[in-house]
């Protein structure tokens, strides 16, 4: 039996959005098998080499960023504890996802705020912090790399991560850091994602997600939201 090492909630995309998103990165998460990637002419870059970092988180939205276990926790009470969250969650529409350049890399991304998007992501990071064990100074340093602000500080000391609460914003990475080439990538995922992109994209649940020894990660559970 596989042993994971962290664990994290994500919204998965489902059907040919997931299928296609899923080969992009060259991992079906869902399986836990490597896919064929597709080939591009004209890219800048090897599609393997743009998506070696995300290619381990398979197609994904972060909601509770990856984690360790805290003392006195189990998975076991981690399933429990999503089921019963998800039981009282209502499905959150997004009017529509976009492909974009965010910093050095591409990203879906809703093409405008979804308040009820950043309430929900709120509550699960709020919800399941009982689970999450006391981040290590490396994990701090780790963050620190990129440059916060001030209350992105205070958001990585409270809840083991910056990017949480006012200053989530909803993304499905798409490549690793690409710099001036972000742009042209961006340009021909747009063409390659427009036909399976829903409008609007619901999301009715949240996969239990877990991190094994090679760091890849896998679907454990999807969670529907029943509230």
């Amino acid at each position: 039996m596989t042993a994971y090492h962290r664990f994290g909630l994500y919204v998965v995309p489902e059907g040919a959005f997931y299928r296609t998103g899923a080969a992009w990165l060259g991992w079906d998460s869902a399986t836990g098998q490597p896919l064929p990637q597709p080939v591009f002419d004209g890219l800048p870059r090897p599609v393997a080499d743009m998506t070696a970092k995300p290619r381990k988180y398979g197609l994904h939205g972060t909601v509770k960023p990856p984690f360790r276990l805290a003392d006195g926790t189990s998975e076991a009470d981690l399933h429990e504890a999503t089921a019963d969250l998800c039981a009282g969650i209502s499905p959150v529409e997004v009017p529509a996802l976009s492909v974009r350049r965010l910093g050095g890399f591409v990203a879906l991304v809703p093409t405008e705020p979804c308040p009820a998007l950043s309430e929900m992501a709120g509550a699960v990071v709020k919800g399941f912090d009982r689970f999450r064990a006391p981040a290590t100074e490396a994990e701090l340093a780790k963050r620190r790399k990129s440059g916060l602000g001030p209350r992105q500080e205070v958001l990585l000391d409270r809840w083991g991560y910056p990017y949480v609460l006012e200053e989530f914003r909803f993304h499905i990475t798409l490549t690793g850091k690409l710099g001036a080439e972000a742009a042209p990538v961006a340009e021909r995922l747009h063409t390659h994602f427009a036909p399976v992109l829903p409008r609007p994209f619901r999301i009715g649940s949240l996969c239990l997600m877990g991190e094994d020894e090679a760091g890849r990660f896998h679907q454990l559970h999807r969670y529907a939201f029943s509230g």
